[in-house]
Parts: structure tokens; C-alpha cells; sequence
């Protein structure tokens, strides 16, 4: 891929030439839109748009890229998103480009398609409709069986047969910087007594990734394996927040309630599935083998897990209340997960249950094989047995308390290539709200 040269970008920039994440930003009181990162710019859509960059593309209405949400051009498919894709890097990196010479003639060539990042405010990508979330790493769902069932009943019997997931609340999905107050709700701290109401005690992060739905399926329509792939148009970072003490005295029978309702915090910019395309891995061995229709036999040479993995390097990092530095807490990796991005979508659509443009499908929390890898505070204290050091500061944490703030990075890199970045994923818990009851 040839080099930007519209823009300087630093090699240590997550917004490199190739990657070219979509977000929506506004700059002011102006009304939000489309964007792209490049570097430690935006590039404006609307504006590349009108000055006919995307022109030869037929299906392709510009307006698109003027709307406050990037559902109705997450709705036009891969097609559309590879030719776009195409011509923003021609616009980059080729100076002959036509559309970049007309606006170098202009005087508008950086005035006019260029907003320096520093100065936007970062809007939700989406217009949310749905929002799921998976429970796909093995060894997080191990980790936490272990401590509440035992060793030897960690894993529930469907767990290795079928990507488990329940739905969640998409009105409460969050972008990245929006502070968040510890929710109330009931908790049973003493099993021998009946319940209390109050402010969690067990307030966790989870490390998840999410990705967006792109054109869907009908209403009784099952997507194919190839057509869920199809239909992802890209990925994000997400902290599931989850109140483990309210959660474990509600979730049975039907799952997560208030412990999981009150905040989703993902990342603004959306990166493309192109842009992660060179960093394909085979996912985990599936054994058992999964049933016929989640079996993923796409690998070139048919033998071996399918290449339905993505290895994207993933930290959480802890800021204390009064402390200045962030402490590194989890160091994980997409290719850990068991059941693929692809799994996780066919199996969502395979009743017909209708996907549309924007919802949102979260990974679930996302821990490696050591513990330095497990994604959540429930598994790095062990539900409460042991402190977390916050690197050498002195001070230690079993459960967020209140003014802390949590970051979420991640990012792919092949030795010596372009670095394809997902910003940052960072909320800060503020005291539970009194309710006088």
C-alpha cells in the first residue's frame, strides 16, 4: 500500500493510512456527521462527497455521509463499502488524483475536506435499534463458572455447541468519555438474609469488542455463513460494565438485568473490515465440532480452523481517583475468542430473527489463557479473594470504585507494517445517585 501523502501521519498514529475508521463527529453547534481518521485528522465525507470523489460510484448517494449516524451507509453492503474505500486511498495517496487536484486549485484542499481531530467532538456511530451480547471466550466463561460451580462444572452443557448471548439495552449504550454512575439495585451480600438495595459494591469492567450489523436479513430469513461475514461492517472497542453483585442475585432464570443495563461504553471510530482483513488467524479448535450450520469450513486448503480469528492486541488500563497514571490491568487478544464475529451472527439470524443496519453485537468479555490475560476484575481478584496491584503506586483494587476511570486500547500491527488502531474506549464511574428510598 503506498504512503499518505496528503497528510503527515506518525507511525504510532492508531489512524494510519491503512485503516481509514468511520465515525461521526461535529464540530461546534454544527450537526454531526460522517467522518474518516486519518492521522490526527477528519476527513470530511459530506465535503468529499460534493466535490465528486465518489461519483462513479452508481448506488452510491453522497448524502449519506451527511447524516448524524452511519446507518444508512452501513445499509448499502460490501460492495459499496470496498469502492469507497478505494477511492480514499487513491485521494491520499495519489497526488494526480483528479478530484484532489480541483481542490488544491481551489484553495480548498485542506480547508475544505480536513478537520483537525483535536477540535471535533466524537458522536455514537450508530443509531443503536439492538444490541446483543455474546459470552464467547472460553476461558472467561471457565474462569467464572470455576468460581461459582466448581472445576469440573465450569462450562454449562450448550456452552461449547452454541455461541450463548442475551440482549441487552441499546438505550444505554454510550460513546467513549461519557461518565457513568454506579447503579443501584439489589444485592444479597449474606445468603442466609434477604436482600438489600443500594449502590453496587462489585462494580467491573469487561473488555469486549463489538461489531455493527451492516444490510441485515428479512424477518424469517436466516443469514449463510458467507452473507454473516458479509454483513459486519466493522468492529469497535466495548466495556460491558457489569454490577456482579446485582447481577448475581438476578440472573437466574432469565440472565443479566439492572447489573448489566445501566452502561455500554464502545469506542467512536468503527473500523472496517478491509482495513482488518491482513490480520486474519485461525480461531481456536472447535471440539466438539459444532453443529452443521455453524461449521466454518472456508480455509483455502479446507483443513484446520477457518481463518475467522483477528489478532488485535488489546489492553485495559486503570486510572485511580486522585491518581495521574493509568495502570495496566489486562493485556488480551481478539484471537483468543472461541466462537468467531461470523458465528456469532449467523447463529443470531439462523431463527430469522431480523438484523438490521446498526445493531450492535458485543464479543463478550475477552480473556487469554493467563492471568495477566483475563478480561474482567471479577477474574483478576477472584471474585474478591485476592487484591489487584495498581502497578507500583501502592494501591489496589478488587472492584472500580467511585472516580475511577477505566481506558480500554487495542490495535493491530504485522512487524514493520502499518499500525490499524481503535482509539480509545475510557469511561469514569461517578457515585451512585441517592435515591431517598
Amino acid at each position: 500500500m503506498a504512503e499518505c501523502t496528503l497528510v503527515k501521519v506518525d507511525p504510532r498514529s492508531d489512524f494510519s493510512v491503512a485503516n481509514l475508521p468511520f465515525g461521526i463527529y461535529s464540530v461546534g453547534d454544527r450537526t454531526p456527521q460522517v467522518g474518516v481518521a486519518i492521522g490526527d485528522q477528519v476527513l470530511d465525507m459530506s465535503a468529499l462527497a460534493d466535490a465528486g470523489l465518489f461519483k462513479h460510484i452508481a448506488a452510491l448517494d453522497g448524502a449519506v455521509f451527511s447524516r448524524p449516524y452511519l446507518n444508512d451507509y452501513m445499509a448499502l453492503g460490501r460492495p459499496i463499502w470496498q469502492e469507497v474505500r478505494r477511492a480514499l486511498l487513491d485521494f491520499l495517496t495519489n497526488t494526480d488524483n483528479g478530484v484532489r487536484r480541483q481542490l488544491s486549485d481551489n484553495g480548498t484542499l485542506s480547508s475544505g475536506v480536513l478537520v483537525p481531530m483535536a477540535s471535533v467532538e466524537m458522536h455514537l456511530p450508530a443509531r443503536i435499534g439492538d444490541y446483543t451480547d455474546f459470552y464467547a471466550s472460553r476461558e472467561h466463561a471457565t474462569n467464572v463458572g470455576a468460581m461459582f460451580r466448581g472445576k469440573d462444572n465450569a462450562l454449562m452443557p450448550n456452552w461449547t455447541h452454541l455461541p450463548v448471548g442475551y440482549h441487552g439495552r441499546a438505550s444505554s449504550v454510550v460513546v467513549s468519555g461519557t461518565p457513568l454512575h454506579r447503579p443501584n439495585g439489589q444485592r444479597r451480600p449474606d445468603p442466609t438474609m434477604a436482600p438489600v438495595f443500594g449502590p453496587s459494591v462489585r462494580l467491573d469492567y469487561e473488555l469486549e469488542m463489538g461489531f455493527f450489523v451492516g444490510p441485515g436479513n428479512d424477518l424469517g430469513t436466516p443469514l449463510t455463513m458467507q452473507q454473516a461475514e458479509d454483513n459486519i461492517f466493522g468492529v469497535v472497542l466495548l466495556n460491558d460494565w457489569s454490577a456482579r453483585d446485582i447481577q448475581a442475585w438476578e440472573y437466574v432464570p432469565l440472565g443479566p438485568f439492572l447489573g448489566k443495563n445501566f452502561g455500554t461504553t464502545v469506542s467512536p471510530w468503527v473500523v472496517t473490515m478491509e482495513a482488518l482483513e491482513p490480520f486474519r488467524v485461525a480461531q481456536p479448535v472447535q471440539d466438539p465440532q459444532p453443529l452443521p450450520y455453524l461449521c466454518d469450513a472456508t480455509a483455502a486448503d479446507g483443513k484446520g480452523p477457518p481463518s475467522a480469528g483477528y489478532d488485535i492486541q488489546l489492553e485495559v488500563h486503570l486510572q485511580a481517583k486522585g491518581d495521574g497514571d493509568f495502570h495496566l490491568l489486562t493485556k488480551s487478544n481478539l484471537k483468543h475468542m472461541y466462537w468467531s464475529l461470523r458465528q456469532q451472527l449467523m447463529h443470531h439470524a439462523v431463527s430469522g430473527c431480523n438484523m438490521r443496519p446498526g445493531d450492535l453485537c458485543g464479543t463478550g468479555t475477552i480473556s487469554g489463557p493467563t492471568e495477566d490475560s483475563f478480561g474482567s476484575m471479577l477474574e483478576l481478584c477472584w471474585s474478591g479473594k485476592r487484591d489487584i496491584p495498581l502497578g507500583d503506586s501502592g494501591l489496589t483494587r478488587k472492584f472500580i470504585e467511585d472516580g475511577d476511570v477505566v481506558r480500554l486500547t487495542g490495535f493491530c500491527q504485522t512487524p514493520g507494517g502499518r499500525r490499524v488502531g481503535f482509539g480509545e474506549c475510557i469511561g469514569q464511574i461517578m457515585p451512585a445517585k441517592s435515591l431517598g428510598f
